[in-house]
């Protein structure tokens, strides 16, 4: 029995031999044709491949786009941060130019204030309930600055140093109704015309150039300045230009409205001047002595 079973497997296994030879010999030859056997295997493959394919590449096509997706927002991230920086470039930019503008205006100015001390500044705090009557800049009692001293921009007069600290000073301006913030002021080209800044109307944005004697003609567009009485304004600081003009309450003086020269709302850098010697024009000018009387009661308050 058992040398049946062994001559059994040694009847397969040739047979076995003999059938991958003749399957080699067949296929290792050129062929027009396959065999019903290989193209039932690979028909059999095709197919499965095709039907797995399809969903795969599907898949596959979601993770590319869902990629894509995060390709593409992170781009946005970084173009939009490049715009926004670029933005606020651009906007600094700007600031840089009228800032550099408003320095060079001062500057102008400076060369043309040669008989006063100058001491530049900058604005760094201003109270949004008194936006138009006081504003804090960067420079005090250390750098020189001292209480009553005029302000001015490159456009004009401002308003004059009312608290002086070590490192800063309040400036009130102009447009503040406070009553004893008054400036003895003249028309250029026409001295005769004399009177104070004294108040300013809102409503009007001008500033109330008062006590002008009601004999005395005035014109609209006619430039204000300082007169230089008193010993704190230096004499010839522009104020504004006259806008109209109309008798007082009484009739006895006239009072004009003013548009300042100078911009309140809108101030960066200014200029504190301290009047250390007598200007030229000063002493070629010579006030009645009731006015000067005036003056020095109205400017140093």
């Amino acid at each position: 029995m058992p040398q049946f079973f062994l001559n059994k497997r040694l009847i397969t296994l040739l047979v076995s031999i003999i059938l991958l030879v003749v399957l080699i010999g067949l296929t290792i030859n050129e062929r027009d044709r396959l065999t019903w056997p290989e193209q039932f295997l690979k028909d059999s493959i095709g197919w499965f491949q095709s039907t797995l394919h399809r969903p795969t590449q599907a898949i596959s096509n979601v993770f590319e786009n869902i990629s894509e997706i995060k390709d593409v927002y992170e781009e946005n991230k970084l173009l939009k941060s490049r715009l926004d920086e670029y933005v606020a470039l651009s906007v600094k930019v700007d600031d840089l130019e009228d800032e550099n503008d408003q320095l060079r205006d001062l500057l102008d100015k400076k060369e043309a204030l040669q008989d006063f001390t100058s001491i530049q500044a900058t604005v760094i705090s201003r109270n949004p309930d008194q936006w138009t009557d006081r504003i804090i800049v960067n420079k005090g009692a250390q750098d020189g600055v001292k209480k009553n001293m005029a302000v001015i921009t490159a456009k004009g007069l401002i308003g004059k140093v009312q608290y002086v600290s070590q490192f800063t000073s309040t400036i009130q301006l102009l447009s503040d109704l406070d009553r004893t913030n008054r400036i003895s002021a003249i028309v250029k080209g026409n001295e005769n015309v004399f009177g104070l800044i004294e108040g300013y109307d809102p409503k009007k944005e001008a500033l109330l150039f008062k006590r002008i004697p009601f004999d005395l003609e005035i014109k609209e567009g006619e430039t204000v300045i300082t007169s230089g009485l008193g010993g704190i304004f230096p004499r010839g600081l522009v104020i504004g230009t006259v806008t109209e003009a109309e008798p007082d309450e009484y009739g006895l003086t006239k009072t004009a409205y003013v548009k300042p020269a100078a911009e309140f709302y809108n101030i960066d850098h200014l200029m504190i001047i301290n009047r250390e010697v007598i200007s030229k024009l000063d002493e070629e000018y010579e006030a009645p002595a009731e006015d000067v009387t005036d003056e020095e009661e109205g400017e140093s308050s």
